[in-house]
């Protein structure tokens, strides 16, 4: 028996299929091995060594993962083909005890029959520099979180998190929404004339004023245009006729994806995320079992196989005709930052349309497979031909100008063209025109206008962003952005991001004592030094320690500071009992509390919800007020208000009356009133 190990359980039977009976395939459901979650597990003083632990809650799994391992002839290991991926084979390894000049590990960039078989063929040594740069992004997001996140808790507002790349695309969102604060508009006009002839209806449109470029900024100026041109005639001055070619995009690559698909589908980045996932690692196809549909979703190539472009291909001269093929196959050039270390995402099989499997798919699952396949094979077709007329007509010294594009070839637009950009490619038609002709005007019509300000980030414009300023990479967009609205730093306002005055605060104070390491360029170079890394170009402890060197310097001044962006505690007219001062309303680690003003002499603390004292019962001890308290884990118990002079707590919430049969005090548990010692139980009479 031949044991095959992976990260998703999702992919065992997609895989099974194609490995047939002499191999086991195993799950090891992401990393078994990491740095400790609650410790900081970098020895700053040795080299940056990082101290891994196998996952506490994966023992069982590690134990069986063992127990198979001694039983196989051979071992592979098959996780994803990324920095990740390596990562977690390299720490499978070593929890297996597997020689690490041993050729085990396997990759394929899509779960089909003929690139798992060939993997099989080409097992390689684990590559420790990609390791190593997974690795160095590991411990460099370790150190910033554990040693950022206490120092802005205390400055600004408890159980906060600042990460390396997370604030940078904070610091964007907010950077916008004060551009957007700060935006003056400026007025202007347009003039479109509306014209007809051989009962065809077109437009055309202000653009110069003695052969330059006019701007109408005001009412003024419009009228005298208007009355400048007032009778006079408009006469066709020029006539320009050529012919273009629109040329389809590329396949799509992580981040076009996640833009398109909100774009075009409305689909959020979480939902996208999961649905390609699906689709990578296979769905049930009725009459076909478990397949995989796409290849491997996170990549920033927009290359493609010889082999797959071949039977693209194939597949449009058979749909499509010769005409819909290019003369030489559509190549697209991969940005210098990308990686390109996978394919552009595509359908594993041209032969598996979207319309085969609808019914076998979820709505989001099958639009979005629609959308990728229909990417793919446009991207391999010919280019769209168009026949342009631009037009100049004369009103005296003023210039209209009116455009007329109609398609003479559809090309890669017969598959795509619902997902064409409209104003790209509209197409409108004139009649025919001749030169000194006087055209006849409908109508003249002025429009005020004001320049806008730019539009808030979307999830899928923040996407483009940070792809395009080199802040981070496929694999993390998804999980960078989504932990903006999941920590309250940003909202969501319909489609856009918008900065909550907490994010708002946090991005004050790193730019105020953090901006030489947390700003867009600083962040685009530690990626490339992390890519130098992946390619052998650098050593993982070189990159580590010249960011923590300059980092550490940092940490002390803004720690050492008396800055502070805490909000200040606010005045209630609730009075503590045990002193006769007003208490306030203040933020702890574990949210707000009610706290007396007159502390440091007096520590009374009393639960605060909504800005008013919400008892949810009676304590059995005193007989004053029960209220909720959570542990350090989120987890609620139930207390007494005097913490100071009374130790009731319980995990239920008690009634207040005692049990009949033995005394001790009743809870609520459900919709029975039960007692806290014995079995005797009542049902509640609460509605």
């Amino acid at each position: 028996m031949k044991l095959v190990v992976i990260e998703a359980p999702a992919k065992r039977d997609t895989l099974k299929k194609y490995l047939g009976s002499d191999y086991e395939v195993f799950a090891t459901k992401g990393h078994i091995r990491d740095l400790p979650a609650k410790s900081f597990a970098i020895d700053l003083n040795n080299n940056f060594e990082p101290h891994y632990e196998n996952n506490p809650d994966k023992k069982a799994l590690i134990s069986d993962l063992k127990k198979k391992s001694e039983d196989a002839d051979e071992i592979l290991i098959a996780t994803d083909p990324d920095r990740e991926g390596e990562a977690i084979s390299w720490h499978v390894a070593h929890v297996l005890g597997l020689d690490p000049n041993k050729k085990c590990r396997i990759e394929f960039n899509e779960i089909s029959k003929k690139a798992v078989l060939k993997a099989l063929t080409e097992p390689r040594t684990i590559d420790l520099n990609l390791v190593n740069a997974q690795q160095a992004r590991r411990v460099l997001d370790r150190i910033v979180g554990y040693k950022l996140s206490p120092i802005i808790s205390r400055k600004i507002a408890p159980k906060l998190s600042a990460g390396r790349v997370q604030s940078v695309a904070l610091k964007l969102v907010v950077e916008r929404e004060i551009e957007i604060e700060n935006f003056k508009p400026e007025e202007y006009w347009t003039v479109t004339a509306f014209h007809e002839k051989s009962n065809v209806n077109f437009k055309s449109t202000l653009t110069n004023y003695k052969n330059k470029k006019i701007k109408l900024s005001n009412r003024e100026e419009v009228d005298k245009m208007l009355g400048d041109i007032k009778g006079k005639d408009f006469v066709v001055d020029e006539i320009k006729r050529t012919k273009t070619k629109s040329h389809a995009l590329p396949p799509f690559t992580t981040s076009t994806m996640q833009q398109d698909a909100l774009n075009k589908l409305g689909m959020s980045l979480k939902k996208t995320t999961s649905s390609a996932q699906e689709l990578y690692e296979g769905v049930e196809v009725k009459g076909e079992g478990k397949i995989a549909l796409i290849t491997y979703i996170r990549t920033d190539s927009t290359r493609v196989s010889v082999d797959a472009q071949n039977a693209c291909l194939d597949f449009i001269t058979q749909k499509y005709g010769k005409d819909y093929v290019p003369e030489k196959p559509n190549i697209y050039a991969t940005k210098k930052s990308a990686q390109d270390a996978h394919e552009a995402i595509r359908p594993i099989s041209m032969q598996i349309t979207p319309d085969m499997v609808k019914d076998s798919l979820t709505k989001d699952n099958y639009r979005l497979y629609k959308l990728i396949y229909e990417r793919f094979l446009a991207s391999q077709m010919s280019e769209a031909h168009y026949s342009n007329v631009n037009v100049s007509i004369a009103v005296d010294d003023y210039k209209f100008k009116a455009v007329g594009k109609t398609l003479e070839f559809a090309g890669y637009t017969a598959v795509y063209k619902e997902y064409v950009d409209e104003e790209k490619q509209e197409i409108s038609k004139l009649p025919p025109l001749e030169e000194k002709e006087i055209l006849k005007v409908l109508e003249i019509k002025e429009e005020q206008k004001f320049t806008k300000p730019p539009a808030r980030f979307t999830e899928a414009s923040l996407v483009k962003a940070m792809e395009e300023k080199g802040i981070g990479r496929p694999a993390t967009y998804a999980a960078t952005i989504t932990i903006l609205t999941a920590r309250n730093y940003c909202t969501k306002e319909g489609r856009y991001l918008v900065p909550t005055q907490l994010g708002r605060n946090i991005t004050e104070y790193l730019e105020k004592f953090f901006h030489s390491v947390i700003n867009v360029k600083f962040t685009a170079h530690l990626e490339n030094r992390l890519d130098d890394i992946a390619e052998s170009k650098d050593d993982w402890h070189d990159v580590v320690d010249s960011f923590w060197k300059g980092f550490k310097d940092l940490l002390e001044s803004a720690d050492a500071s008396s800055v502070t962006m805490k909000a200040p505690p606010v005045e209630t007219d609730i009075v503590c009992e045990q002193c006769g001062h007003k208490m306030l309303i203040r933020e702890g680690r574990f949210g707000k509390f009610l706290g007396c003003s007159n502390f440091p002499k007096c520590h009374n603390v009393k639960p605060y919800e909504d800005g008013e004292k919400k008892p949810v019962g009676v304590c059995p001890e005193c007989g004053k007020n029960v209220f909720t308290f959570k542990t350090k884990r989120g987890k609620n118990f139930y207390a007494c208000e005097d913490r100071q002079g009374c130790n009731f707590m319980s995990w239920d919430i008690p009634t207040g009356d005692k049990c009949p049969e033995c005394g001790k005090f009743m809870i609520k548990r459900g919709k029975k009133v039960k007692c806290s010692a014995c079995k005797y139980e009542v049902q509640s009479t609460d509605d």
